[in-house]
């Protein structure tokens, strides 16, 4: 009966991450949508430079991100030593995502005429509130458990701040781009409003989607490692602690590679030339 219990737990903490990724493909068709509409439209010149202006500063920005792996990668050999060699993917990987979420928040103000009175959109138009919340529990959940295990002399130090900090930075990061997206007025132009709406749906998705990939990968490992540490220790009867805690860890690691996934189909820049809805 114990077995069957663990089994039945272990299948249920697995199934908010099922319900993440699924959230994250209907995104697609968000994305499908606001890029058809660009590409039937006929842009302005405002338009069309505003598309180029912002596709090149995702490209510098995000080579920013590279340049920061790099220097996480020297800062964990000088910290690990040798057992840093299993950190340089990870190190790599964190500084593209806070490149991405850098680029959108830093992104340029379009040159295009603005509304008159102006005019701003709703929030909800843009990205699905649950992924914005979902990705803001993440964020909570990784803190608290990194803090937890902090206190419990269960996290070193320098990889307790690395825990704290990257997620922590990354979300404020998100937060003003998605603050960004809502405040900034619509333009007043016909032919703008739907680059402006395009622009707007992958900057609200593409931080959501790095912070979330941020807060889901560190979680899963720490829940893991977590559960192992408490599945070695002999206890009286069933204990279903680290069966859900491993189970949390797997479901956190699972989400965090498919919200991956997604986010790379975002990573795309805005084009008027995209056929959005071929095939």
């Amino acid at each position: 009966m114990g077995r069957l219990i663990a089994v039945v737990l272990f299948i249920a903490v697995l199934v908010p991450g099922v319900l993440l990724a699924r959230a994250w493909a209907l995104a697609a068709g968000r994305r499908a949508v606001a890029a058809a509409a660009v590409e039937f439209a006929t842009l302005t010149p405002e338009g069309t430079a505003t598309l180029q202006r912002q596709a090149q500063h995702g490209r510098r920005v995000r080579a920013l991100g590279w340049l920061l792996g790099l220097v996480g990668i020297v800062v964990s050999i000088v910290l690990f030593a040798e057992a840093s060699v299993f950190l340089w993917a990870p190190a790599l990987a964190v500084g593209l995502l806070v490149g991405v979420v850098l680029a959108e928040a830093t992104r340029p103000r379009p040159r295009w005429k603005l509304s008159s009175p102006p005019r701003r959109p709703r929030f909800a138009e843009q990205v699905s509130l649950v992924l914005v919340w979902a990705m803001r529990a993440m964020v909570a959940a990784e803190v608290l458990v990194a803090v937890l295990m902090w206190r419990e002399d269960n996290l070193p130090t320098s990889v307790g701040w690395v825990a704290l900090v990257v997620p922590l930075l990354t979300w404020l990061l998100a937060e003003v781009a998605l603050v960004r997206t809502v405040t900034r007025p619509l333009p007043a132009e016909g032919a703008d409003v739907p680059v402006d709406e395009a622009l707007r749906t992958w900057t609200a998705h593409l931080v959501t989607a790095a912070t979330s990939v941020l807060a889901l990968l560190p979680l899963g490992a720490l829940l893991l490692a977590a559960g192992i540490d408490l599945g070695d220790r002999v206890t009286e009867g069933v204990d279903l602690v680290p069966v859900a805690l491993v189970a949390g860890g797997f479901a956190g690691l699972a989400a965090g590679l498919a919200v991956g996934v997604f986010l790379l189909t975002w990573l795309r820049p805005v084009r008027s030339t995209d056929r959005a809805l071929a095939g």
